[in-house]
């Protein structure tokens, strides 16, 4: 995977601008994609990492998982960052987005 080009006047590396990010509060991909400049679908993979940091610092990525909205089916076990594209359950496509906090 390429390296993500630094904006000009950035001091600080993707990942550490997410982090700051998910300090400020939690937040789902699609608020992390507006607040830091990259795309929605990049994010996830940036969390995988930044929950690799963050471990090697005493701290730790929490993640509200995503629910169903029609069956309340809820991706507990689910260990990707990424939203799931139907449920499990009742194979439906109305589902809430992971949220994302640092603690």
């Amino acid at each position: 995977m390429p390296r993500p080009r630094q904006e000009q006047g950035r001091s600080q590396t993707l990942r550490q601008a997410l982090a700051e990010a998910l300090r400020a509060g939690p937040a789902t991909a699609r608020d992390l994609s507006k607040r830091v400049g990259i795309s929605e679908r990049d994010v996830p993979g940036h969390l995988v990492h930044l929950a690799k940091s963050l471990r090697s610092r005493g701290e730790k990525l929490v993640t509200l998982p995503a629910r169903c909205l029609d069956c309340g089916f809820i991706y507990s076990r689910r260990e990707k960052p990424a939203r799931p594209s139907h449920c499990a359950r009742c194979r439906g496509t109305r589902l809430t987005l992971p949220e994302f906090s640092i603690g």
